[in-house]
C-alpha cells in the first residue's frame, strides 16, 4: 500500500468517526432524557393508582357500612309490617263482633 493509500485510509477513518462519535453520544443522551420522561410519567401514573386504590376502599367501606344499615331497616320495615297486619287483625275481630 502507498503512503497515499493509508493516508486517505486514515483520514477517511478520522472523518467516520468525527461523524459516528457525536451522534452516538447524541442518541444515548437523548434515550437518557426520553428515559428520565418515561420514569415521570410512570411515577405520575403510580400516584394516581393509589389515590384510585384509597378512593375505592373508601367506597368498599361505605358500601359495606350501608349493606349494614340496609338490613336494619329491612328488619325494622318487616317488624313494621307484622304489627300493621296485627293491628288489621284486631280491627277485622272487633268489626265481627
Amino acid at each position: 500500500m502507498s503512503e497515499a493509500t493509508v493516508s486517505a485510509i486514515i483520514v477517511a477513518i478520522i472523518s467516520g468517526m468525527s461523524v459516528a462519535i457525536p451522534t452516538i453520544i447524541a442518541t444515548l443522551s437523548s434515550n437518557k432524557a426520553h428515559d428520565c420522561v418515561i420514569d415521570e410519567k410512570m411515577k405520575n401514573v403510580e400516584e394516581q393508582v393509589k389515590g384510585i386504590d384509597t378512593k375505592i376502599d373508601k367506597y368498599a367501606s361505605n358500601a359495606d357500612a350501608l349493606k349494614e344499615r340496609l338490613v336494619i331497616v329491612e328488619q325494622s320495615a318487616k317488624s313494621a309490617h307484622h304489627r300493621l297486619d296485627d293491628i288489621a287483625n284486631q280491627l277485622k275481630i272487633k268489626e265481627r263482633r
